[in-house]
C-alpha cells in the first residue's frame, strides 16, 4: 500500500452542503483542506448551480464553483459511516 492509499479518506467523496451565498470562507476552506490532506475528494453541493459566494465576516470574499445541486446530488456517492 502506498502512502497515498494509506490516508484515512483515500478515494472517498465528502459533500460540503452550503448556501449559494453567505458561507463564512474559513468555515469552508479549512475543513475542505483537511479532507484533501486526508486523501478525500471534497465536493461542493448547493441549492443552485453556478457559484457559491463566501464572506469574511460581512465582506464578500471568494466565490467557489458548485460541483452539484442538492437536487442532483446522490447521497450514495459520498463517504458515510456504517
Amino acid at each position: 500500500m502506498t502512502e497515498t492509499e494509506a490516508t484515512p479518506m483515500h478515494g472517498k467523496q465528502v459533500a460540503f452542503l452550503v448556501a449559494n451565498e453567505g458561507i463564512e470562507q474559513v468555515e469552508l476552506t479549512e475543513p475542505w483542506k483537511a479532507v484533501q490532506e486526508a486523501g478525500g475528494e471534497p465536493r461542493l453541493i448547493a441549492p443552485a448551480a453556478g457559484e457559491a459566494q463566501a464572506f469574511n465576516h460581512l465582506d464578500k470574499a471568494d466565490t467557489f464553483l458548485v460541483d452539484s445541486t442538492v437536487a442532483d446530488a446522490d447521497p450514495a456517492d459520498f463517504a458515510h459511516n456504517n
